[in-house]
């Protein structure tokens, strides 16, 4: 009873609190940008960026193994916030698994990334953006090696986690900035009231479009140890991306 008592107190204090900061007049908002609304998106992209895994493949083909298709398609997981006609994205990304096969010698290839972008909406307007943006991209292709021809298993588990094995995982750094443009549109959705706050719903569509520099290709590694004579992967690439999500505004 004490702690819904307290519950009670605090919610109670909270919305009282939100009400006082409403009746603030504008230039008090103005100097406290920590009383503004909260306006942002929770958004799924995928993107189309071409690469280029030319001498990987020849690595592979030079030791039995057959080249792989790599798969241009990115599928994101991003946040979106604004702070009035400044634009912040941030997210998270694979592709997913190419892979090859020859006689029991099995090859699996994939990427993943982590970027941030910053904007500028140059409309005047809450449904329409159109924004300059520039970004940094932290990024890692994953390389699978898999011979079933040379695992024996012993049948027993001890003995089975020292089993020489000839399954490798290779992995290679990237860095990399993204130079282009970006437009949503805004489709209302009907509002959430709650006691103290008024959530404006929307669903953003929009896309993303720009030039991919691959300013950094570190060397290919294999557990912590850099392999100097692997294969040059810089992938610099055009990119284009369609953009989903489920956007708020929180009014207090």
């Amino acid at each position: 009873m004490k702690k819904l008592t307290s519950l009670f107190i605090a919610v109670s204090g909270l919305c009282s609190y939100f009400s006082v900061s409403a009746q603030q007049t504008d230039s008090v908002t103005d100097r406290n940008w920590f009383r503004r609304d909260v306006v942002g998106a929770v958004q799924l992209q995928f993107t189309y960026r071409p690469g280029d895994i030319s001498q990987l493949n020849q690595a592979l083909t030079a030791t039995g193994l057959r080249p792989i298709s790599v798969n241009n398609l990115w599928i994101n997981a991003s946040m979106h916030r604004d702070w009035q006609n400044w634009i912040a994205e941030d997210g998270i990304g694979f592709t997913p698994v190419a892979g090859s096969s020859n006689n029991g010698l099995y090859a699996k290839y994939n990427q993943y990334q982590a970027y941030f972008r910053a904007g500028y909406n140059v409309l005047q307007s809450k449904q329409i953006k159109l924004y300059p943006l520039i970004g940094i991209n932290f990024s890692a292709s994953v390389l699978n090696i898999d011979d079933d021809n040379r695992i024996q298993s012993t049948g027993n588990f001890t003995k089975e986690l020292l089993n020489s094995s000839a399954s490798k995982t290779f992995y290679e750094p990237n860095f990399g900035i993204e130079l282009g443009a970006g437009f949503d549109y805004l489709i209302k959705v009907k509002p959430k009231r709650m006691d103290c706050l008024t959530i404006q719903r929307n669903i953003p569509i929009g896309v993303r479009a720009g030039y991919y520099y691959n300013a950094y290709a570190g060397d290919w590694r294999i557990n912590s140890y850099s392999l100097g004579t692997s294969p040059d992967q810089k992938q610099s690439a055009v990119f284009l991306t369609f953009n989903i999500g489920l956007g708020y505004e929180v009014n207090k």
